[in-house]
This record gives structure tokens, sequence and C-alpha cells, in this order.
């Protein structure tokens, strides 16, 4: 059942922002894929609810600014962000990470900023957009500031977004993702309508001669309470040759992150997963950027 005390259809940004701001318990829906499931749970009894689904002119596609940014409207399906000849030939890998929400109709129902702004850390965006370094524009009754993906997150399922701010961009710059190959891999009990039991992400920049690895990203979904980069492990491989890098960052990763128990694995299966993917995305990340390995 789904008990919906009120719904106001938002007519642009500001209206959602002005509805967010006059009712404390106001919440936010666009594709309604994590929010009405929460209704129809009892968590949400009696919302009052404030929907930005048709505000497309100002909230949906993905388009490429002039400086090379990459900008990704909250609204927009999975499905779009997947498809996108922007997103194909820029930052492919989040297309990719994109590709794994639920089955083909959670993904032209499921937007991308409903995915970042629930802050759950087995998100599927999640940790691309880590590893890219996303930034996170929001507008609220005081305006609108940008919050670095790297301060989004206060916990687990919790933002530093205030409740009355809407998302109204997403934006990779160019140097977060120019000269960068990637690789996203997903670990679940089956292929698809999972959610992530780990989620990896390693974007990867080799040498001129393919053979060695002159930068890396590694991010991580549910190897702690939030999404979060394995930073000494970049540290630790950055510098190395490909076939180096790739024997040892799994157990630099194991150390620099701290997975845990829940029901759906162990924090020990978690440390192996980490382990092995951490290895397995450097090595198709690496691939893909040229490396013979």
């Amino acid at each position: 059942m789904y008990d919906i005390e009120s719904l106001h259809c938002a007519t642009s940004v500001d209206d959602a922002v002005r509805a967010l701001a006059e009712d404390p318990q106001a919440i936010v829906v666009a594709g309604g894929t994590d929010v009405l499931v929460k209704v129809r749970e009892g968590k949400f009894a009696g919302a009052h609810l404030v929907s930005i689904h048709e505000l497309h002119d100002e909230l949906d596609g993905v388009t490429l600014a002039e400086d090379g940014t990459v900008e990704i409207g909250p609204i927009t399906w999975f499905h779009h962000v997947t498809t996108s000849p922007v997103i194909q030939a820029t930052v492919p890998t989040l297309g990719d990470a994109c590709d794994t929400p639920g089955g083909p109709q959670l993904r032209v129902s499921g937007t991308i900023g409903g995915n970042v702004c629930n802050a759950a850390t087995s998100a599927d965006s999640a940790s691309t957009l880590y590893a890219y370094g996303a930034l996170l524009d929001v507008r609220g009754p005081k305006g609108e500031r940008t919050i670095p993906i790297e301060e989004w997150y206060a916990g687990p399922g919790r933002s530093t977004k205030d409740r009355d701010e809407v998302l109204v961009k997403i934006r990779i710059p160019k140097d977060h993702y120019e000269g960068f190959t990637g690789h996203y891999f997903k670990y679940g009990k089956r292929r698809a309508l999972e959610i992530a039991t780990m989620g990896c992400c390693c974007l990867v920049k080799l040498s001129a001669d393919k053979k060695t690895v002159d930068d890396i990203r590694l991010a991580f979904g549910v190897a702690g309470p939030t999404p979060m980069r394995a930073q000494k492990a970049e540290d630790g491989v950055r510098g190395l040759p490909v076939a180096e890098a790739v024997e040892k960052i799994g157990e630099l990763a194991q150390a620099d992150t701290n997975p845990r128990d829940s029901w759906r694995a162990s924090k020990e299966f978690r440390l192996q997963l980490i382990k092995e993917m951490s290895k397995r995305s450097l090595a198709e990340a690496a691939r893909k950027g040229g490396a013979d390995i």
C-alpha cells in the first residue's frame, strides 16, 4: 500500500525548493524506484512528496560543456546515461556502471540523481562517480552550492545535502577523466536484479609506452559504510610496471578498506572480493588503455 498524504508536482526547480522549504516533512521523488519502495514498506508512511519527474528542461540529459566538463542532469535515466554519446566518448566506465542496476525496466525509470541522493554505499553509480571525482551541484533556499563527492556522504544512507536542497547537476571535469581508461566490476549472487555485494571501479592512466601505471584511482562501494577510494593502495602501485601493479594492488586494497559483516556477505568474504576485484579491474582497465597483460 502506498500511504501518500500529499503530492506536489513541481513546475520548476525553484518551485520544488519552495515546496520543500514550506513543508518540513516533504521529500523529493523523481523515478520513484527507491522512494516509492520505502513508501510501500511503510518507512515513509503518510508521505509528503515533491515530484521533480517532469522537469526535463532543467534536470534531464547529458551534455558536454565548452571546457570539456561532462554535465549530467539528475533525473536522467540510467539507460540514457549508458547510451549517451557524450558518456561513451568521455566517461564510458560510468555508462557501464549505469547498465548494472536492477533490470531493463528499472533502468528506464530509475535516475542517476536518485542513485546518488539515496547515499547507499551499494549504489551502482557510487564507486564510479567517486573514482571520477564528480562534483554535485545543489540548489536550496540559500542558493546554489557545489559539493565534491568526497564530501557528499555523511554515513550509511545519509548525505550532506540539506533536506530542502535539490540536486541539479552532476559534473565531471575534463581533467578528472582525460587520459584514463577504466573498468567497473559489480559482484552479486546473480547478474541482474541484484544489489551489489561489492562494487569496484578502477581508472588508470598509462605511460606512453603502455607499460607503466602513471596514475590510478581505485574506488569501492560496500567496502565501508560509505563509498570510498583506496588512496594508499593507489599510492602503492603508482609508477609501477602494469603487471607488478596488478599483482600488488589486491593486498594493498584489503589493508585500505573496512568492509562489514551483513546478511549478504561476511567481512572476510568481502575482503577476498576486494583483493580479487582490485586485481581484475586494474588489469581490465589497463587492457582497455593498450597494455599487453
